[in-house]
């Protein structure tokens, strides 16, 4: 738990997002390790100023780390490493996946098939019963719902997969010490049964302006398939629809009549090709093509794998033909220089491609 207290306090050091965090890690060959560096090795990492190196040497951070870990036993968090076998696996290949997150509920965050739903904070009644059918259609297909819990579109999917015992997690832009907006604190307490919250800030974090468009990456990132139904022509549902395409997800967009302000978002994305036409869940399944094969965990090491670079195929290709290797072996046998190989490991375990063992060993995951 140490370890973790640590990882904890490298989220709390203001100005250093996920990336920066990571490159941290990486620099000095664990988060533990971060916090025992003096200030001229902290000046030498890409990124870190002398106000980030102070504000680590301080160790003020670790303090706040040790409260919150005690607040998160209290209330049943759970805080979830980057390299944790818990943590979301189709969200780790991204360069600005969060070191840490934090989690209530008893889903599990690698579910074998999950969609996105989102829209408009101010849906009309035929967006939400469009947004319940979508629910009730997906059911049959095992699937995990995502959203943000906000009003609209989000907390009508949210409600619709508790009635009808669909897993569903809400993605929060904001610590798990409150729920925004304060009138779904019911709604998210009912998720957590068979369901949950997860965020990427930490306690007593507020819900600001800028939080949300950062939620909105995760949402876009865990999902297999993002939907939106209705939305303006600008706002949090484009955005994810944005972020989904970067990703490579499927994108699906409910149709809306000509004109009217509800349907410009979504006509727009089908207009652009941003998205496909979605009349029902069947179009989910039918792209995905779920109905010729059974539920089955994510697999993102062939994606993994195929992004290696010349030196981090080499170390994978040691280690695929043996149970584990001593770093001195694996240094021997690549002929890499010693200096590259500590860097060149924790990059692969930050992939999660290979294992981390006692003794300085190490395995293919």
């Amino acid at each position: 738990m140490s370890d973790m207290l640590h990882k904890i306090a490298i989220t709390r050091i203001p100005r250093v997002g996920g990336v920066l965090a990571k490159n941290l890690i990486s620099y000095c060959g664990g988060a533990e390790a971060v916090f025992s560096a003096n200030k001229r090795e902290l000046l030498k990492i890409p990124g870190i100023g002398p106000v980030i190196a102070e504000n680590i040497i301080s160790q003020n951070v670790l303090r706040e780390a040790e409260v919150e870990m005690a607040w998160m036993e209290r209330h049943d968090i759970q805080p979830i490493f980057y390299l944790d076998d818990s943590y979301p696996l189709r969200l780790r290949p991204y360069e600005e996946a969060p070191l840490v997150l934090f989690y209530k509920g008893n889903a599990d965050l690698n579910a074998a098939r999950t969609v996105a739903i989102v829209g408009t904070r101010k849906p009309t009644e035929r967006g939400k019963l469009i947004c319940e059918e979508i629910v009730e259609g997906l059911k049959k297909y095992e699937v995990q719902i995502i959203s943000g819990l906000a009003y609209g579109i989000d907390v009508t999917a949210h409600k619709k997969c508790v009635k009808t015992d669909v897993p569903t997690i809400g993605v929060l832009g904001h610590g798990l010490d409150r729920i925004y907006p304060p009138e779904h604190r019911s709604i998210g307490m009912e998720m957590c049964e068979k369901g949950g919250l997860l965020t990427e800030f930490s306690y007593q974090v507020q819900p600001k302006r800028e939080h949300f468009p950062m939620r909105n990456r995760i949402i876009a990132a865990m999902s297999d398939a993002l939907i939106v139904v209705e939305s303006g022509e600008g706002g949090g549902s484009i955005i994810s629809a944005e972020l989904g395409n970067k990703y490579g997800k499927a994108v699906f967009a409910v149709p809306g009549r000509l004109r009217d302000d509800y349907s410009k978002g979504c006509n727009l994305l089908i207009k652009s090709r941003k998205a496909r036409l979605l009349e029902n869940a069947g179009d989910v399944a039918a792209l995905l093509e779920w109905d010729n094969q059974p539920p089955s965990s994510p697999k993102l090491r062939e994606k993994l794998l195929a992004d290696l670079n010349e030196n981090e195929k080499i170390i994978v290709n040691i280690l695929q033909n043996v149970d584990d290797m001593t770093i001195d072996k694996i240094t021997f046998e690549s002929r890499l220089a010693p200096a590259q190989i500590s860097s060149i490991l924790l990059n692969l375990e930050f992939q999660g491609i290979i294992k981390n063992l006692p003794g300085k060993r190490y395995m293919l995951c």
